[in-house]
């Protein structure tokens, strides 16, 4: 299974971006940047694969600074975060 994720170098930009397109109904969560994908700032937006070009379109009229969309393997550790 995939995700997608915008990135960002800000998380002025990552916010500007999930105002506008939560403004417009499009669905998006704030998460942390896969360390996979990106070093740099620690937010990112998970997104729906069929949303893309329409947030690609957002953020160019609206100028808003992204790294990439990139599409990453879904990771889910099973153990993750249980101590007994």
């Amino acid at each position: 299974m995939k995700q997608y994720y915008v990135l960002f170098k800000n998380h002025d930009n990552g916010m500007r971006l999930y105002n506008s397109l939560k403004s417009k109904n499009i669905k998006c969560i704030i998460a942390p940047t896969p360390r996979v994908a990106s070093k740099s700032c620690g937010i990112s937006l998970l997104i729906n694969k069929d949303d893309i070009e329409k947030i690609r379109k957002i953020v160019a009229s609206e100028y808003i600074d992204i790294i990439d969309i990139v599409e990453i393997d879904k990771n889910i550790n099973q153990n993750r975060d249980k101590y007994c």
